[in-house]
């Protein structure tokens, strides 16, 4: 992907304001607004702010014991552009755009603890052995008219009626909205985010939408994290919010960001097709390095304490620790099809993961068994909730101090990320239990 460079102004002329945005810890976007005569230092000349802001709490507060803050001064960490350039803010009123930027040391090097870098060395890892993943994500979400303590399903712009009822692949559903959807794909097209199908999902009100696969994984996490900003930033302007945490109601599913992913090699074949059904070698090691990994990262799949509703049996999410051939009640599947698209399937991200940790765990526990050449347990049939399985931590607690003791994550993720992650849930998981439940709602519908 070519450097971005300030010709797309040039080019749009209209737009007259600019966000220069990074991505927290918690997915939520950080950064500056500036006019667009601005807009040229920040792409030669990167932009400042606090290494700390991309270590906040769910509620943008300074983490109480970081080194990042006053033990360090809060000292500033440089903001280059990404690769992607800018792209325009279809949600907003005024003509706008956005320039997606990562940290760096003053001496140039990474900051370790932008979640975009803890990516790239993912992807790093991958192509010193000749190897490049190929992504793709299914992104769940809600939308909900808010405007009380009880949420409830918008009322439809075209019938004018609230259908308070789950309607999985309901043509009827997604027309009900249908002007949304319609300037939600025009919107994805302004912004190069190739989302593809559209369903109606199993919750209240709720939704999904895939983005087509990317043989480059960073490319597929923008494309994620600007689709959450997209969706719920429009939804404002429809009248109603769009959220992707991952349970706001009780008695209905919640939503996840599956991820699949398949391996090429330096040739471009995929490396977990054996020309049949069952896949390769690779893809079992690769797999067995997702299963071994799974309980460690849950904090990055379920970094929420309303995350943990989610993951709970019969509730169309994983709890159980195994894999199969074409079973939606495992947290891996394999999906039938071509033998070309071989592919893996993880399914125990909630839709409110930040997507660059999500990526980076995914991918970085599948490379660790392909290196190990480690094995899997045999995979299951049936159903997955009513066998005797080890569970994936059910707790925010659980999963904190299991992502605390691990011995794969620092395979993954680097040292400073890791501490900072558990510095930042859990003064959440402090303050959290001060919250009442609806207030808890209250923050995670519109941050995550």
């Amino acid at each position: 992907m070519p450097a971005p460079s300030s010709d797309w102004l040039r080019e749009h002329p209209q737009v007259r304001t600019i966000r220069a945005a990074a991505c927290d810890l918690n997915g939520v976007a950080r950064g500056k607004r500036m006019p667009a005569r601005y807009a040229e230092k920040v792409v030669t000349d990167g932009t400042r702010f606090p290494i700390s802001a991309l270590s906040l709490d769910i509620w943008g507060e300074d983490i109480d014991d970081s080194p990042l803050v006053f033990e360090t001064g809060d000292r500033d960490g440089v903001l280059r552009p990404t690769e992607r350039g800018f792209v325009p803010m279809p949600w907003l009123e005024a003509p706008s755009a956005l320039l997606p930027i990562w940290m760096f040391r003053e001496d140039g090097r990474p900051y370790d603890g932008d979640p975009r870098h803890c990516l790239r060395r993912v992807v790093e890892r991958y192509k010193a052995k000749g190897l490049t993943p190929v992504v793709a994500v299914e992104l769940e979400f809600f939308l909900i008219d808010d405007s009380s303590r009880n949420l409830q399903v918008p009322i439809s712009p075209r019938s004018n009626k609230r259908r308070k009822a789950a309607e999985i692949l309901s043509i009827r559903a997604l027309d009900a909205f249908d002007q949304f959807f319609t300037d939600l794909y025009e919107a994805c097209e302004a912004m190069d985010i190739p989302a593809e199908t559209a369903i109606s999902e199993a919750g209240l009100g709720q939704f999904e939408i895939n983005l087509v696969h990317c043989d480059d994984a960073l490319r597929a996490a923008d494309d994620a994290w600007l689709f959450k900003m997209l969706v719920k930033g429009l939804a404002r302007r429809h009248g109603f919010a769009a959220s992707f945490m991952a349970k706001p109601y009780e008695d209905y599913a919640g939503s996840g960001m599956h991820a699949h992913f398949s391996v090429l090699d330096d040739e471009g074949r995929n490396i977990f097709d054996d020309g049949g059904p069952k896949g390769t070698d690779a893809l079992r090691h690769a797999i067995a390095g997702c299963l071994e990994a799974m309980s460690d990262s849950a904090l990055i799949f379920a970094p929420h304490l309303n995350s943990y509703d989610r993951l709970v049996p019969e509730a169309h999410a994983p709890s159980g620790l195994c894999w199969a051939y074409e079973n939606r009640t495992v947290a891996i599947r394999v999906p039938s099809g071509p033998p070309p698209a071989r592919r893996i399937e993880h399914r125990v991200s909630g839709g409110d993961v930040n997507p660059y940790l999500a990526l980076s765990a995914i991918l970085g526990a599948a490379l660790n068994g392909i290196e190990d050449g480690v094995e899997p347990p045999d995979p299951i049939t049936g159903n997955a909730y009513a066998q005797d399985l080890p569970r994936i931590p059910d707790t925010w607690g659980a999963a904190i101090e299991a992502f605390e003791a691990s011995k794969v994550m620092p395979r993954i993720f680097p040292e400073e990320l890791i501490r900072n992650m558990l510095l930042t849930k859990r003064q959440e998981l402090h303050y959290m239990a001060e919250l009442e439940p609806h207030e808890q709602v209250e923050i995670y519908l519109d941050t995550v």
